[in-house]
């Protein structure tokens, strides 16, 4: 017990030293939370009047933000199946950093889920015993199960493998080998039920699709991948761990792979709304078009697959993306362009019109925007400590004296 609580100490001693700009970053992102946290403490203390959130419009850059890192969350999986199936050494040294990046990303889905619910005492009505989840009839429920088996998961195979090699010793398969096949399933069961949340509604006919789980799936193993680039590049460039240069490679092909698959499911979707020209193709007129003169929404979508054109551009030509200058600027066209599209330009249309034909246009307001930034503030300061103290651990900077 001595031991494990050493462990824990010089684990924390560990995560709140460093260099410069691993201290800039954690001033920054802990004082962006506290912003975002002031805000949210408005938002409790008025209500959701201070949102644009509306009758009409029940969810929005919340329920985007969450929407588009549980994608994020599940493309850790990418690195985990070449390194424990098909055992690849550069993987190997990287997979622990995706899985805080998964670690970090349903912390932050957990987090937007709280905040669009109100009050945080109502997540109490979404645990077993303490509240009712109509398991097994609401998706919901399913949504939270897998979200919370996900993070568990992710919890205990690198917790355990950082353990025992801080430790010095040689770690079981059978400790982590199982929970790291059944987090691989597992992985895409939190994206396919996400995917059902929107699918299932069948007062809402934008999302009435059979391509709304595949979509989702797909867009995420290009968002994902391009944001473990990006992480990827700045502990390369800042830290003094030697990144595997084929891991950036290898990432890059997966983009260029998915990428041109993501705009063939959203061209199906697009054919089947227009060609069809029914009654449903109101949302996606909105969307793209604007109905009557509202259109609030199509800066957003032109300028995300204005972004997504641009990356797609960069990741399918080898020599485009093997450079890092080209490559590291596509890759954050990338995940802004899948956020738009998999958030603001997937959820809002389904609310336009709404069901009785009014035109309610939604944008978030200046306290959304802040409670969202101090979430993905502390999303980052929790990424930046795990990667901190895992990267510690592997290169023997951190071990058992």
């Amino acid at each position: 017990m001595a031991a494990y609580a050493t462990y824990w100490l010089r684990m924390v001693r560990c995560a709140v030293s460093g260099g410069a700009a691993y201290r800039r970053l954690q001033a920054v992102t802990l004082l962006l939370a506290v912003v975002g946290a002031a805000a949210y403490a408005q938002q409790i203390k008025q209500g959701f009047v201070v949102t644009n959130l509306s009758d009409q419009v029940a969810w929005g850059a919340f329920i985007a933000n969450f929407t588009f890192l549980v994608g994020i969350a599940a493309a850790a999986v990418l690195l985990v199946v070449p390194t424990y199936v098909y055992h690849r050494d550069d993987t190997k040294k990287v997979v622990l950093l995706g899985e805080m990046v998964a670690i970090s990303a349903i912390v932050m889905c957990l987090l937007f889920v709280t905040v669009d619910m109100g009050r945080p005492d109502r997540i109490l009505h979404m645990m077993p015993v303490l509240g009712r989840m109509n398991f097994p009839s609401s998706i919901l429920a399913w949504d939270v199960i897998v979200l919370t088996g996900y993070l568990l998961l992710n919890l205990h195979v690198p917790g355990y493998l950082l353990y025992q090699r801080y430790r010095g010793r040689e770690a079981s398969k059978w400790a982590y080998l199982p929970f790291v096949l059944l987090s691989i399933a597992w992985a895409i069961s939190i994206h396919t039920v996400t995917a059902f949340l929107y699918s299932g509604l069948g007062g809402r006919p934008f999302w009435n699709s059979a391509l709304m789980a595949p979509r989702f799936l797909v867009s995420a193993f290009a968002s994902g991948p391009a944001l473990l680039l990006l992480v990827f590049h700045v502990i390369d460039r800042y830290s003094h761990y030697e990144m595997p240069q084929s891991i950036f490679a290898f990432l890059s092909r997966v983009i260029g792979f998915t990428l041109p698959l993501t705009f063939f499911l959203m061209g199906c979707e697009i054919f089947k709304e227009f060609y069809t020209d029914s009654l449903h193709v109101a949302s996606a007129q909105y969307l793209y078009f604007g109905i009557h003169g509202h259109g609030l929404l199509q800066p957003y979508i032109w300028g995300g697959m204005a972004l997504l054109v641009g990356a797609m551009t960069v990741f399918v030509v080898p020599s485009w993306r093997a450079n890092r200058k080209l490559m590291v600027p596509a890759a954050i066209a990338c995940v802004l362009g899948i956020w738009v599209e998999k958030g603001m330009g997937l959820l809002v249309p389904g609310f336009v019109p709404s069901p009785l034909g009014d035109l309610v246009e939604y944008t978030p307001s200046l306290v959304e925007f802040l409670v969202c930034v101090g979430i993905w503030s502390f999303g980052i300061l929790l990424l930046a400590t795990l990667s901190r103290v895992a990267l510690a651990i592997q290169s023997g900077e951190l071990a058992e004296d």
